[in-house]
């Protein structure tokens, strides 16, 4: 049984950081892409950032500079670094792992 479970997120001031973990199986998680994704409210689910096995990163232009995604492959979980946050941040972030299994989400508000 597969499994993908985000965490980290929570209420933080403009400005502010947070880290978000997702942790998922090794089957699914070993030699795959591994995608942080997010959706506001009315609003489609974006892209933000993904990296590759061999950890190659890309980023939505919206994030460039202010978010670093990693992955620890000795623990099958990816991080996501969010610096200099915005209220425009605000959203259910989702982990996606080999472009099939997601997660339930972790809720980001940006707010002071």
């Amino acid at each position: 049984q597969v499994h993908v479970v985000e965490s980290g997120g929570g209420l933080v001031q403009p400005g502010g950081s947070l880290r978000l973990s997702c942790a998922a199986s090794g089957s699914i998680f070993s030699g795959n892409v591994m995608d942080w994704y997010r959706q506001a409210p009315g609003k489609e689910r974006e892209l933000v950032a993904l990296v590759t096995s061999g950890g190659i990163t890309d980023y939505a232009d919206s994030v460039k500079g202010r978010f670093t995604i990693s992955r620890d492959n000795g623990k099958n979980t990816v991080y996501l670094q969010m610096n200099s946050l915005k209220p425009e941040d605000t959203a259910v972030y989702y982990c996606r792992a080999a472009g099939r299994w997601w997660g339930q989400g972790t809720q980001v508000t940006v707010s002071s």
